[in-house]
């Protein structure tokens, strides 16, 4: 059974949907008052004990949308025992979801842990000997432990798959199975996912009874609530411009293609008086987590970030994301743009691009449905102290752009 909502009402509360009043509490206390589309739409379901998926844009509210009934519905764990499992593709996530979840799960003394790799397992192992009732983890490092005999499966009650059109992305698929074949006897399971087609329809057809199915329908590929800007650089000139946006804004996430390019636009940002910081693979985990708070926290304006951060990531406030070197496909630009308008919020897109990357991002915005025409500037241009004070000219959009963007808008309406 399949229930879409394009811009459902969210005037119902948390406790109108069901959800405990210590719960509820919790929720007031982070200033969290009501539920988002995604949230009203799955939490009555997860509460009774169905198999759902939700499927809904990045930043729509989904960790509170599985995470609510679980604590809800949570019994106590006995050692090395969980009775929660949910896996995430990537380490920040993994830390994220923990985070959010930790004071509901607390307020019922309920302790979450969690598990990924690139850090020590003892500490992961003393928090499972303890008995932690939800255990949010990546598949490999849950696998280790599970062949270590640090936790046993057969006990879980509900399993949340999240991201996982990202874990198929990212080839996570066949230990997302194998930890799925472990997980014995019956239990709820829940997955949320941006697409729900392909290798995760496969997924959903292979562990999940009788899912209900709730969409968040959207009309665009890209992120509505975003202005998007395209301006064309040179290259000797990009670290300025990047200084010049940011300082119009308290936090700037800026993507770039390489782990050693992250480094040297980190610095040169730095050499430019901009409180930068850098984050990517070849980071320690300790010292990734360490620039994320700092980007987080306000002590750091501007992260640079290689495509690690792409997916996942909801850090509030992220008030511009800038594509200093341009992404290669369209769906990494969602991606990488979804870091701003979370929830919601209105935010700011900026690519730059160099001569010779012209056509590759024409490409681009034909695959997403974007018009925005290329816009020749310099560091010393006052457009930017204010891009989305301006719109650039009608007359700079190509043909071609425009065929596009007529031909995206009339499937939107025959959709609706």
């Amino acid at each position: 059974m399949a229930i879409a909502a394009e811009h459902l009402s969210t005037a119902t509360s948390f406790a109108e949907l069901g959800i405990a009043d210590d719960l509820v509490d919790v929720l007031d206390k982070a200033g969290i008052a009501s539920p988002f589309p995604i949230q009203a739409l799955t939490i009555p379901d997860a509460l009774m004990g169905r198999d759902v998926c939700g499927k809904a844009k990045t930043g729509s509210g989904k960790t509170l949308a599985f995470g609510l009934p679980i604590i809800q519905n949570l019994r106590d764990a006995k050692k090395n025992r969980p009775v929660a499992l949910v896996l995430v593709p990537t380490r920040e996530l993994c830390s994220q979801v923990t985070e959010a979840l930790r004071p509901l799960a607390q307020t019922r003394g309920h302790e979450v842990v969690a598990i990924y790799g690139g850090v020590s397992m003892q500490h992961q192992m003393d928090a499972l000997a303890r008995g932690a009732e939800i255990v949010v983890a990546t598949p490999g490092r849950l696998i280790d432990l599970y062949e270590r005999k640090a936790l046993a499966l057969n006990g879980v009650d509900v399993v949340v798959i999240d991201e996982a059109d990202e874990m198929s992305d990212l080839g996570f698929l066949p230990q997302v199975r194998w930890i799925m074949r472990a997980v014995e006897g019956n239990h709820q399971t829940l997955l949320f996912s941006a697409t729900l087609g392909g290798s995760v329809g496969a997924l959903i057809d292979s562990y999940m009874e009788d899912p209900v199915l709730h969409e968040v329908a959207s009309d665009s590929v890209t992120v509505e609530t975003s202005e998007h800007r395209f301006i064309q650089v040179h290259h000797m000139d990009k670290a300025k411009m990047t200084a010049r946006i940011a300082a119009s804004a308290e936090r700037v996430l800026v993507f770039v293609r390489t782990k050693r390019g992250c480094d040297q636009v980190a610095d040169d940002l730095r050499d430019l008086g901009v409180a930068a910081r850098p984050i990517h693979g070849n980071l320690p985990q300790g010292k990734r987590e360490r620039m994320l708070a700092a980007f987080a926290d306000g002590h750091s304006k501007v992260l640079v970030a290689t495509n690690v951060a792409a997916r996942g990531l909801d850090i509030e406030g992220v008030d511009i994301v800038i594509h200093f070197d341009p992404p290669e496909d369209s769906k990494t630009y969602v991606h990488r743009s979804g870091r701003t308008a979370r929830a919601g919020e209105e935010g700011l897109v900026v690519t730059f691009v160099e001569w010779d990357q012209i056509e590759m991002v024409h490409k681009v915005q034909i695959e997403a449905g974007l018009s925005e025409p290329i816009v020749k500037m310099f560091s010393n241009d006052d457009r930017l102290d204010d891009l989305t004070a301006w719109e650039a000219p009608e007359s700079l959009v190509r043909p071609e752009m425009k065929r596009t963007t007529v031909r995206a808008a009339r499937g939107r309406r025959r959709r609706r």
